[in-house]
């Protein structure tokens, strides 16, 4: 009987991921394994947890909530031979969504969370830590910050009604992008760095990216004005604002982001400010994200 360590979010999708998680034990009881909860009282002490786990041998580490959960999971299973599990409890779920881990019952996502595992990319930080899929500062930040505060409505429409929310409040600032040692200038609204396509629950923001391709994808908006921001937001919701005028999308293994200071969020998780390198690290996570899995 193999023991399986759980890193469940308190708060995660407003007490979500807390009525999960007696669900996912249950599974892994019925698997034949023992969970093992190593939740901590904060986000640090889960992040230290999920390292410490690692170190002392653990072989599979479930996070139970949403893209912060399995931020905090990832710092210590990366670069490990341990398997990480996703049950989607949160409110984006982004990255369960680039592995086809969303809209799973919380059983088939414990059960998911118990299979086989496959090779993901994730991005490595100059700042000793990782970042799961995507990395934003500028207005997505402001909407962050928003959504976080805001009671209702729950789920990624939330994200939505923070974004008007914050509208009137939408500024630009000086920008300088270097992608593999090509620099650009830019007067931004919003940037974000990914390895999957969506963020901010479900926003398809880039399209194109795949977190199995060893590259970041990275796009800039603006200048742009409020009407052309309320125009372009249903749009990103497609994929459809890409070859619009004001988004820049840029591709490649190492993203450094300078220029005027702005605060960054990594998987929903605020994470410092610019100046930041990012590089793609292909394969460092290995997932059970494997439909063929129980």
């Amino acid at each position: 009987m193999a023991e399986v360590h759980l890193l469940v979010s308190p708060r995660g999708g407003r007490g979500r991921a807390a009525a999960a998680a007696p669900i996912v034990r249950r599974v892994i009881e019925q698997a034949g394994h023992t969970p093992v909860d190593i939740s901590g009282g904060s986000a640090q002490e889960s992040a230290d947890a999920a390292r410490a786990a690692v170190e002392a041998g653990a072989e599979r580490l479930i996070a139970v909530g949403g893209d912060g959960a399995v931020h905090l999971a990832v710092q210590g299973v990366a670069g490990t031979d341990a398997a990480l599990g996703i049950v989607p409890a949160g409110t984006g779920n982004d990255f369960a969504r680039a592995l086809g881990l969303f809209g799973l019952s919380v059983e088939e996502a414990a059960a998911r969370a118990l299979g086989p595992s496959r090779p993901v990319d994730a991005i490595g930080t100059d700042r000793q830590s990782w970042v799961t899929f995507n990395v934003t500062g500028g207005f997505s930040v402001d909407v962050n910050v928003r959504a976080d505060r805001l009671r209702f409505p729950r789920g990624p429409s939330r994200y939505t009604v923070a974004t008007l929310l914050t509208m009137p409040g939408l500024r630009h600032r000086h920008l300088v992008v270097t992608v593999d040692g090509q620099r650009t200038e830019y007067r931004s609204a919003m940037f974000a760095v990914a390895s999957t396509p969506t963020f901010g629950g479900g926003m398809v923001v880039c399209p194109d990216a795949d977190p199995t391709d060893g590259l970041l994808d990275v796009a800039v908006l603006g200048p742009a004005s409020r009407t052309t921001m309320l125009r372009l937001l249903p749009r990103a919701y497609k994929g459809n604002h890409v070859g619009h005028r004001q988004v820049h999308m840029l591709r490649g293994r190492s993203v450094t982001i300078e220029g005027e200071p702005m605060d960054l969020v990594g998987d929903g998780e605020t994470i410092g400010s610019t100046p930041i390198t990012l590089e793609a690290a292909p394969g460092v996570l290995k997932v059970a994200a494997d439909p063929q899995g129980p």
